[in-house]
Order: C-alpha cells, then sequence, then structure tokens
C-alpha cells in the first residue's frame, strides 16, 4: 500500500465521457481514484437521485476497473446554500446535503468536500451565518449516521476563504465528522490578500484536515490556472500537509477543450506524485 493517495478532479476530463471511460483515463494516468462533481447544473444534481440499479452497477464498474470514487466535490450549495434566506432555497439545499450523503454511502465515498459558503448569490448577514450554522448542526448528524467525513472547502469568498475561517465553524460544531478540505490555490491567493502566510493559515488546521485540492491560481483568478504558470508554492504546500497527517490528494483543474486533454492528466499526476513521493521518502528516510 502506496503512503497516499492522488485523486483527479472529475471535471478535468471531458463531461460528455461516459463513467467507463473517465474511469480508465484516471487509471491509465496513474491516479488511484476519482473526485465526483455534484455542482450547481440541473445534470449534476440529477446524480442524487440515481436509481438503485445504476449506483449498484457503477459500484460494480469501479471495482471491475480498478478504480474507485472516493471524494465528491458537492458545489451545488452554491445555487442552493443552507444560510439562504429563502425558505424554499434553504430547505433544496437540505434536500441537496442529505441526498448527497446518501450517494456517498452507496458508492463508498469517504469524503464530501462543502462549499464554504453561507450564501452566494445574495447578501451575507448575521442571519444567514446563524442559519448555516444551525443546518451545518444537522448536515453533520446526517454524516455521522452514515458514517461519511464532511470537510470545507476554502472558497473564494470572505466567508471563509482561509483554514482559520473554516477551523471556527468546525470548533463549534465540534464533531470528528466535520473538518477541512483545503484549497491549496484559494488559500495561496487568500494569504497574498491579508498578507500573511499560506502555511501558517494550512497549519491552523491541524488535527482537522481531511484532504488536500492542488490547484493553481494567481492573485485574483481561482480557476483554469495551468499548473506551473501560478504562484501556488506546491512543494512547501505539500510537505507542509504531509507534516500534519494529510495523505489524501486531489489534482483539482478544468478540461477547457484541449483535444490532447489526456496529456494534461498525465503532467498533472506526474508533478504532483513526484512531490509526494518525495515526502514518502522521506518518512522511508526517518
Amino acid at each position: 500500500m502506496k503512503d497516499y493517495t492522488l485523486g483527479l478532479y472529475e471535471k478535468a476530463m471531458p463531461g460528455n465521457l461516459t463513467w467507463r471511460q473517465k474511469l480508465l483515463a484516471a487509471k491509465r494516468a496513474g491516479y488511484d481514484y476519482i473526485e465526483i462533481s455534484i455542482d450547481e447544473t440541473d445534470e449534476k444534481l440529477a446524480r442524487l437521485d440515481m436509481p438503485c440499479e445504476e449506483r449498484v452497477a457503477l459500484v460494480d464498474l469501479m471495482a471491475e476497473l480498478g478504480m474507485p470514487i472516493r471524494s465528491m466535490c458537492l458545489s451545488g450549495h452554491r445555487r442552493f446554500p443552507i444560510g439562504s434566506s429563502d425558505e424554499k432555497i434553504c430547505a433544496r439545499g437540505m434536500e441537496i446535503m442529505e441526498k448527497a450523503i446518501s450517494l456517498a454511502e452507496d458508492l463508498g465515498i469517504r469524503i464530501i468536500q462543502l462549499a464554504g459558503y453561507d450564501v452566494y448569490y445574495e447578501e451575507s448577514t448575521p442571519e444567514t451565518r446563524k442559519r448555516f450554522e444551525d443546518n451545518l448542526k444537522i448536515a453533520v448528524e446526517m454524516a455521522a449516521r452514515a458514517g461519511v467525513l464532511l470537510g470545507f472547502e476554502t472558497m473564494e469568498t470572505e466567508f471563509m476563504n482561509t483554514v482559520e475561517k473554516a477551523m471556527k465553524y468546525v470548533r463549534a460544531v465540534d464533531s470528528v465528522y466535520l473538518n477541512v478540505y483545503p484549497d491549496a490555490g484559494n488559500i495561496t491567493n487568500a494569504a497574498v490578500t491579508y498578507q500573511k502566510d499560506v502555511l501558517d493559515d494550512l497549519r491552523s488546521g491541524a488535527g482537522h484536515l481531511v484532504a488536500l485540492h492542488l490547484k493553481e491560481t494567481v492573485p485574483g483568478k481561482f480557476r483554469e490556472i495551468p499548473f506551473g504558470t501560478g504562484h501556488v508554492d506546491f512543494p512547501s504546500m505539500i510537505h507542509t500537509a504531509w507534516e500534519l497527517g494529510v495523505r489524501k490528494y486531489v489534482t483539482e483543474f478544468w478540461y477547457t477543450g484541449n483535444p490532447k486533454w489526456e496529456k494534461d492528466l498525465y503532467f498533472a499526476r506526474d508533478m504532483m506524485g513526484a512531490l509526494l513521493d518525495e515526502e514518502s521518502g522521506r518518512q522511508v528516510k526517518r
């Protein structure tokens, strides 16, 4: 068994591929698992209502190909936040939470990455923040019953763009089922904005970091920045995360129409795999 696992964000591949094609592409590139996306689109949200037979078929396919889906990026709460002042939107957000946990349980997904928003398309207020925290406690109870870990993604907005901010809610809820799943690129941008040390921010989550998104960014931009062209210090980020006990990582990047997209998978896997292998080697020498 390796000392770490490296996953591939589903959106790094063309959306029109079948699950068989996606799983095989990830396997060819050397990844250990895929992180499924449940975003705010109707297409992705419909996955939460996947019939039982389709769930079983997907589990069988993962076993056949030797390539599992082991984490979920649940960004559907951007459209249906659990802190919303609109009761219907808020109720839909909680329904999404419940169904996402059920899907994770059925597919063998260990970690659900939660979007760190109280609201997104409306103004954040003391009331939305209070509602978010109250509903979060209910969501954590759901996760506890299923044995599925929840981890906050550090986002691009002021509400939760650092590990330190996410930890305020982790401490308030005080459950082993709620932790932090930071985004290396987002916390790097936040550190530049606040003129703070990004590694100190990462360390503020010690004992509560379930995984790490390896994503490239530049100041003010949070998506679709090719690896190696931004300002994220991946060697230092991975080294610090490793020292903090993180052993699950996901390369987060997007398919943007490149016909040679599979080469991007190999490039990201080789780049991050080399850094992780280096940390693993250091551990053996100790």
